[in-house]
């Protein structure tokens, strides 16, 4: 299977690491994988700030660059929905049906894909886990709280193969980190009250490190923590299963 590696604009920018990870796993997992040089955003910041029409540009650049890929890969779950839910505002030709339809966030990709045959990790450390609002409620991975039926989680069953971890949970597990892209800019207020409380719950577990699949909510975590005082690591889970660099 021939894998198309989209990096983010923020993991690009401010958490390579995380790019690196994701791409070493694939590899790891015995996937023909490539990084497209001219890939640039999948269009998500422009229309969530009301500029769909500039953002179908784009789209199809983004399209372009990985139609000839079996399966697009992000270690990104909102851009991963973007492209699923967004991509259908431009002219649906086989390209884009064929981009909408393959492209996975990587937990998405792992669970389909990669769960048995993921490499050997050890990890001693007290984990708590987060799933960002896109792909717990957008992409299904998981099962959320609110809804009826026994709330699950696709991170853990992924991380139950890495050995040492001892899970602790959240109160509210389920509930925003309060970033929410350009929300985190026009209700900044907001954003960061909903951030503090986020912490809160994380700081009352003892957690050592949180996990997500989403970089931009740990980024947003992250400043909270920061700004407190606190040492709990942020950590995405592509650089659980494949630690090859640290987050200065």
């Amino acid at each position: 299977m021939r894998v198309g590696l989209f990096i983010p604009c923020y993991i690009d920018q401010f958490y390579p690491e995380v790019g690196i990870a994701t791409y070493e796993l694939l590899i790891k997992l015995g996937y023909d994988v490539t990084a497209p040089m001219s890939a640039t955003c999948c269009g998500q910041p422009m229309a969530n700030s009301g500029f769909e029409g500039e953002a179908k540009k784009v789209y199809h650049h983004f399209v372009d660059d990985f139609a000839e890929f079996d399966a697009i890969v992000m270690p990104s779950g909102s851009c991963t929905m973007h492209v699923k839910e967004h991509y259908t505002n431009i002219n649906q030709t086989k390209d884009v049906r064929h981009v909408r339809t393959n492209t996975y966030d990587l937990v998405e990709f792992l669970i389909k894909h990669g769960v048995k045959k993921l490499p050997k990790v050890e990890l001693k450390a007290k984990v708590a886990l987060h799933t960002g609002c896109h792909s717990l409620r957008g992409l299904g991975i998981g099962h959320p709280s609110e809804l009826y039926g026994q709330p699950t989680s696709a991170l853990r069953q992924i991380l139950n193969h890495v050995k040492g971890l001892e899970f602790v949970d959240l109160d509210r597990p389920d509930e925003c980190c309060g970033f929410g892209g350009t929300f985190a800019v026009t209700q900044e207020a907001i954003s960061v009250k909903m951030g503090q409380d986020k912490v809160e719950d994380v700081k009352r577990t003892g957690a050592e490190i949180l996990v997500s699949n989403d970089m931009s909510c740990l980024m947003h975590i992250e400043g909270i923590l920061r700004k407190q005082g606190e040492k709990i690591k942020i950590m995405h889970i592509a650089q659980i299963l494949s630690p090859v660099a640290e987050h200065p």
